[in-house]
C-alpha cells in the first residue's frame, strides 16, 4: 500500500514537472489560429518536399484551400541539394563529402508584406569507391532524410509567426 502511493507520488510529480518546463512531444506544434486555413503553392507541386510540407500540414490539422485574397500562403520557392569535398584519400579520390540541402520560401499573410525563410541542412557523407551500390543507397536516404528536416522546420516557421 505505502509502495503504491510512493510511485503515485513520484508520477505526479514526473507528470507536473514534464508539464511545467514547456515539454512538448516531438513534431507537435502550436499553429496559430490565423493559419488554421492555408494555401500551399509550389514551383513543383509533385515534389517530395512538397508532399511532406503537406503531409505536415494535415497532421497539424492545417486545412489547404485555394488562393484567396484573406488566405495566408505558404510559397516553396525552391529546393537544392549541393555538395562539398571535404577530404580526399591519397589517390586524390575524394573520401569526404558535405551535402548541403537548401530550401527557400516565403509566408504570406493577409494584408502584409512576405516574409521569406531558408532553411540550410548539412550531413557528412563519406564515399567509398569500392562499395558504390551500398553508397548511392545512403546517400538517398541521407538525402530523403533532410527533406524530412526540412518539412518539419517550415511547420516550426509557421508556428512561431503566430508568436510574433
Amino acid at each position: 500500500m505505502l509502495a503504491t502511493k510512493i510511485c503515485l507520488a513520484i508520477m505526479t510529480l514526473v507528470l507536473l514537472t514534464t508539464a511545467g518546463c514547456g515539454f512538448k512531444l516531438q513534431r507537435s506544434y502550436s499553429i496559430p489560429a490565423e493559419l488554421a486555413e492555408l494555401h500551399l503553392s509550389s514551383s513543383d507541386e509533385y515534389s517530395e518536399l512538397t508532399r511532406l510540407v503537406r503531409d505536415r500540414l494535415r497532421i497539424n490539422r492545417i486545412s489547404l484551400v485555394d488562393a484567396a485574397e484573406k488566405t495566408p500562403t505558404l510559397r516553396l520557392i525552391n529546393d537544392s541539394l549541393e555538395r562539398a569535398t571535404l577530404s580526399l584519400y591519397p589517390t586524390g579520390n575524394v573520401a569526404e563529402y558535405e551535402l548541403i540541402y537548401l530550401v527557400h520560401y516565403s509566408v504570406t499573410l493577409p494584408g502584409q508584406e512576405p516574409q521569406d525563410f531558408d532553411t540550410e541542412i548539412r550531413r557528412d557523407y563519406q564515399d567509398d569507391p569500392r562499395t558504390a551500390l551500398a553508397k548511392s543507397r545512403e546517400m538517398e536516404l541521407l538525402v530523403k532524410e533532410m527533406r524530412v528536416q526540412a518539412a518539419d522546420y517550415i511547420i516550426q516557421t509557421l508556428a512561431s509567426i503566430g508568436a510574433e
